[in-house]
């Protein structure tokens, strides 16, 4: 026994020390891993942005324009993007969050440690990076300050990063971040923005299942969008309501409710697609005085002069004036064709298809089958449709003459029906363009404007940039002139033919119709448009004289100083020409067009605000006799067709030479309006396609939208005149050679 404890006695020291080395060396070594970890940090943490700048952070966000109402009608963005508060996301929306994302998200700092630890250890195993196990504030820190590699090195920085942003933030206010930030797919950032572009309607009205189909969109937006891939976003969707299920946010009812909702996608539409040429005048004037950054990135608020029933009531009857001259002239469409360009019929999408189809709308649509027995099968976006012998009787062809597998065709959406089935008219477009101007009288606001038939396919403005021959339409600026210089509306001048010397030689010019009516007053001259009276006038008071009036009027386009011009023979703007007829109903007035009322930053501080330009042109008294005498256009001349209307109304219309231009200007007391029709290169519109009948019906159809059910006001009523003891004869030579042109 002795012998026994000896030995003991003597290992014991021997223990001792080996304990005491290993506790050394294991100090050693904590030490060394606490040294190289700190290293680590400090390393990691060098670079690390400051968390205070999240106190005045900023998102990029979304410039929006505003119609006179307040509603939406184009955005600018490199990200769309709506900021919202945390009271702005219903308990439906952060539920699902919570219990997809990060289940533990209101009990811990930041940092999940079980998490990573499992996360880690099934990365180490499987030989992969480590990745996953971020919590909400951790893929906050990410996507505000990191990059998207998975690396250990992002790894501990989204640690440190989330760590100091649970100090500073309530979790209300990481929440609100996140779903600020958050890319949601399709350009489309935080769930305000995805709220109103999946389902159009804010966060606050989401359901569960749209909710939870959100919420699902972050793990892979591409692979899990509702619109290019329903099959596995439905899924997706499905997995939150789950997980939600799982942790007691909801019952299994709504649970199993919410899994049978099919996705239900409302999705908006472009909202600059109402208005994109007047949009894109905007766009270009923030850019010049603002800057593009600003402008894309800096959220503006831009309060514009245009008005969206207006405008759409001015697409349509643009579109439908287009459609009227297309179906007078026949079928002469040559169709593209996807199959011969190597699509295939299950691939092809038409641009137009992203836009909002509703009824009326003028859209593409791909011929799929063609039958014997007379018949087409079409697709428009997600509807069929099908064409019989009546909805193609206009062209005077059958259907397989006309049409074949593959064609792209061109039509109108009459009708829906259950089913996916829509009822549309074949329409045609041969190349012919037109463009629609409003004006507000009483203020110069623009509001409406349609610069082309399709701006996806032209960009150029019609409405702002085509200088065109404006034909009889100029024919007021010589009546006022004349008027302002003491003529009155029942002078007479002589309608008969006259044979001007010019420095080329003789000018013998006629009328449109080649009759003359003999000794007539000035007002039904400009009532029926005839030619040999207005150049008469011209030559009486002096074209430079005329186009001095047509100057003050607003017109700064070139102006030739050749007797043709008081035919029209001078190339203007359908903006100048509609601005300039405004001062006849104004009094004499001109308020310079206006497109922005005030800008704000994205704090709502006053950048700039903008007043009508007034500026005075002629007397009340030359305007109100001219805005009689222009009534009378319509009552009883060449614009008769536009007193069906029963309003006060005046106006003029235009045609040039060979039919090249068709226009109507013209106003109520309220509002004056312009339309042109022709082609951009300038050809032929056809055989009697003047202004009243080619632009005329699009500007009535416009009129009678823009002023239905409202108070038209009244005309200012004309100065009595006295009696003159013999009417005003004119008969002088003029000075140029004249465009025939008349209507």
């Amino acid at each position: 026994m002795n012998a026994v404890l000896e030995e003991e006695q003597a290992v014991a020291p021997t223990r001792q020390k080996t304990v005491r080395r290993f506790v050394f060396a294991l100090l050693i070594l904590l030490s060394a891993l606490i040294g190289s970890f700190s290293g680590l940090l400090f390393v990691y943490s060098t670079d690390l942005p400051q968390i205070e700048q999240l106190e005045h952070y900023r998102p990029i966000s979304t410039t929006e324009l505003y119609d006179v109402h307040g509603r939406v009608i184009g955005s600018f963005a490199l990200q769309r993007r709506v900021i919202a508060t945390y009271s702005d996301f219903p308990p439906v929306l952060i539920d699902a969050l919570v219990s997809t994302e990060d289940k533990d998200f209101f009990r811990h700092g930041g940092v999940n440690i079980w998490r990573i630890i499992g996360a880690a250890y099934r990365d180490v195993e499987s030989g992969g990076k480590v990745q996953g196990a971020s919590t909400l504030t951790m893929q906050l820190a990410r996507n505000l300050f990191l990059s998207q590699d998975r690396s250990f090195r992002r790894k501990v920085q989204e640690i440190l990063l989330a760590t100091q942003i649970e100090r500073r933030f309530t979790k209300e206010q990481i929440l609100t971040l996140y779903g600020n930030q958050i890319y949601l797919g399709h350009g489309v950032y935080g769930f305000e923005a995805a709220s109103e572009f999946y389902f159009s309607k804010a966060a606050k009205q989401l359901t569960l299942p749209e909710a939870a189909l959100i919420v699902g969109l972050p793990k892979a937006p591409s692979n899990y969008s509702p619109v290019n891939h329903p099959g596995p976003a439905l899924k997706r969707r499905n997995l939150v309501i789950n997980a939600m299920l799982e942790d007691g946010k909801i019952t299994a009812q709504q649970a199993t409710e919410a899994r049978n909702t099919p996705l239900a996608l409302h999705l908006a539409h472009d909202p600059n697609s109402l208005a994109p040429y007047f949009v894109e005048e905007v766009r270009r004037y923030l850019e010049n005085k603002y800057g593009t950054d600003q402008v894309h990135e800096g959220g503006l608020r831009a309060y514009t002069s245009l008005d969206m029933d207006l405008q759409s009531a001015a697409n349509r009857a643009l579109l439908d004036g287009l459609a009227a001259y297309e179906r007078r002239h026949g079928w002469r469409a040559h169709l593209e064709n996807v199959l011969l360009e190597g699509e295939t019929l299950n691939s092809y999408k038409h641009p137009d298809w992203d836009e909002a189809l509703e009824v009326g709308t003028y859209t593409h649509a791909l011929v799929t089958a063609v039958w014997p027995w007379g018949s087409a099968t079409l697709k428009v976006g997600n509807y069929l449709a099908t064409l019989g012998p009546p909805d193609v009787a206009w062209t005077h062809e059958k259907i397989p003459q006309i049409l074949k597998q593959g064609d792209v065709a061109y039509v109108k959406i009459l009708a829906f029906d259950p089913g996916g089935k829509a009822k549309v008219s074949l329409e045609q477009d041969s190349g012919v363009q037109g463009a629609l101007l409003a004006i507000d009288n009483a203020t110069g606001d623009i509001r409406a404007m349609v610069g082309g038939r399709d701006f996806n396919l032209s960009k150029f403005n019609r409405a702002t940039q085509a200088l065109r021959q404006v034909g009889s339409s100029f024919k007021p600026y010589v009546y006022t002139a004349a008027i302002d210089q003491g003529s009155r509306p029942d002078d007479t001048v002589l309608d008969a033919p006259v044979t001007f010397q010019t420095a080329s030689g003789p000018y013998s010019p006629h009328n449109y119709d080649e009759k003359y009516e003999g000794l007539i007053t000035l007002r039904r001259a400009l009532a029926q448009s005839r030619n040999i009276p207005a150049l008469k006038l011209a030559d009486k008071v002096g074209i430079r004289t005329v186009e001095d009036y047509a100057r003050k009027f607003g017109i700064t386009s070139p102006l030739p100083p050749y007797l043709p011009v008081a035919l029209g023979a001078a190339e203007v703007t359908l903006i100048e020409q509609t601005s300039a007829f405004s001062v006849f109903p104004d009094d004499g007035v001109r308020l310079v067009p206006r497109y922005l009322t005030k800008v704000t930053d994205y704090d709502g501080r006053m950048l700039e605000e903008n007043y009508p330009g007034v500026k005075d042109v002629v007397s009340a008294r030359t305007a109100r006799l001219m805005t009689s005498m222009l009534q009378g256009v319509v009552q009883h001349g060449t614009a008769i067709s536009a007193a069906s209307l029963k309003l006060p109304l005046g106006g003029k219309t235009g045609t040039t030479n060979d039919f090249t231009d068709a226009w109507f200007v013209g106003f109520s007391p309220n509002l004056t309006a312009g339309v042109w029709v022709g082609y951009d290169e300038k050809k032929s519109l056809g055989e009697k396609e003047t202004g009243a009948r080619a632009a005329l019906p699009i500007w009535t159809e416009f009129m009678t939208a823009a002023l239905g059910g409202k108070d038209p006001g009244k005309f200012q009523p004309p100065p009595d005149l006295p009696p003159r003891p013999a009417a005003m004869k004119v008969d002088t030579s003029a000075l140029a050679p004249a465009a025939e042109e008349s209507h």
